[in-house]
């Protein structure tokens, strides 16, 4: 079992953070990966007793992926070095992993029985992105973007990542749910960040970022979904335009207002060539899927 903690300018914490996981969960090997920090975050998690590497790329989803590369074990725990995620509850995160209810657990903030203390910015967003995945998805998360979670190992091995930044909880999240991996979650609370702990999340960019990553995985991984949904506005208003033309030519028995038929039929065929581009990509998509399935096969 191997603790996995990403990194940067995190001196006041680093230490704590290090030693309460290794108190919790003594038979793991804590790692701290360094993202290129300009304090003493290296020599403090040394002397906590942790095993430091360092990615100088900087951007969290560069870290996770250079821990998941270099690091080997049966079960990941992947926590934040701010102290603000509960050591005390990585004992129950990875337990439905060795019981083989789970290929990942989810230290949820927003699940019921969670008292977590958040900035309304970021509690609004993440609501969002919620929402958004659960309907695509047809699932019921509680959250998706807590940075304390456990996966086994083929989770982590099956998971192509590719994102830099705070999206990559997204990634995570999507990539497992496509692929079929089992999602627990348990309440977690959310502490405040110690005085003097500044975060490195800016919530309008990272909220973007966050948007746009989600909106491409559900592009590739939906594509049906995806292009259907961009098809239903222009098919709605061409529909209603020649309703409109249709209902008048009984009267007058002419086809009056040509700009207005040039408009509806440029939307209708805007829609129809989209929800076409999604089909045509889902079918792709299915493909792969299968071609990816029996890769595994062979591997194993």
């Amino acid at each position: 079992m191997a603790v996995l903690i990403p990194c940067l300018n995190e001196e006041k914490t680093i230490g704590k953070v290090v030693r309460d996981f290794r108190s919790h969960l003594p038979e793991a090997e804590v790692y701290v990966f360094d993202n290129a920090s300009v304090d003493r975050t290296v020599e403090k998690a040394r002397q906590a007793g942790a095993l430091v590497l360092s990615e100088n790329r900087r951007g969290k989803g560069l870290v996770v992926q250079a821990m998941f590369q270099r690091v080997d074990a049966d079960i990941y725990v992947l926590v934040d070095g701010d102290d603000t995620y509960p050591a005390e509850k990585a004992r129950e995160l990875v337990a439905p992993i060795l019981s083989g209810e789970a290929d990942k657990v989810v230290g949820s903030l927003l699940a019921r029985g969670a008292n977590s203390e958040f900035r309304y910015l970021n509690w609004f967003g993440n609501k969002i992105f919620l929402h958004l995945i659960n309907s695509v998805f047809r699932t019921s998360l509680t959250d998706i973007l807590s940075g304390f979670r456990a996966m086994n190992k083929s989770t982590v091995r099956g998971i192509p990542l590719f994102v830099r930044g705070f999206d990559i909880e997204a990634e995570l999240v999507v990539k497992a749910l496509q692929r079929g991996y089992r999602i627990v979650e348990i309440p977690v609370d959310l502490r405040p960040r110690p005085e003097g702990s500044y975060s490195k999340i800016r919530a309008f960019r990272d909220g973007w970022q966050i948007l746009s990553t989600i909106l491409s995985l559900m592009r590739d991984y939906k594509p049906f979904t995806f292009f259907g949904s961009i098809a239903l506005p222009p098919l709605a208003l061409g529909l209603i335009l020649a309703i409109r033309i249709l209902q008048a030519y009984p009267v007058t028995g002419l086809a009056h207002q040509l700009p207005t038929m040039i408009l509806a039929l440029g939307l209708l065929l805007a829609a129809l060539i989209s929800m076409g581009v999604g089909l045509v990509l889902h079918t792709v998509d299915r493909r792969f899927q299968e071609m990816e399935y029996y890769l595994k096969l062979l591997v194993r």
